[in-house]
């Protein structure tokens, strides 16, 4: 089968990481791509959930808008910090 070239552009941090990491577990970026297409095509879907970050989930995003209209109100209550061992 004859082999085509493709390019992806990401963030040089990004493309460090996964050198790094592909050379941990002895392949390189080239061949996790070409794992990664496979799979999707096995599967018919892209192999992983794909998620919004919580944070950012309405139900937070909400308790957050009260909390911070609490805390323009003058409405907060101190509290002792927990040290966790």
């Amino acid at each position: 089968m004859a082999l085509a070239t493709m390019s992806v552009r990401v963030d040089e941090d990004t493309k460090k990481q996964v050198e790094a990491f592909c050379a941990d577990v002895g392949m390189n970026p080239s061949t996790a791509v070409n794992l990664f297409f496979k799979a999707m095509l096995r599967e018919n879907r892209i192999p992983f959930e794909i998620e919004r970050d919580p944070f950012y989930a309405p139900a937070n995003m909400a308790h957050l808008r009260r909390s911070v209209a609490q805390a323009e109100a003058g409405r907060l209550t101190p509290h002792e910090l927990i040290e966790v061992d």
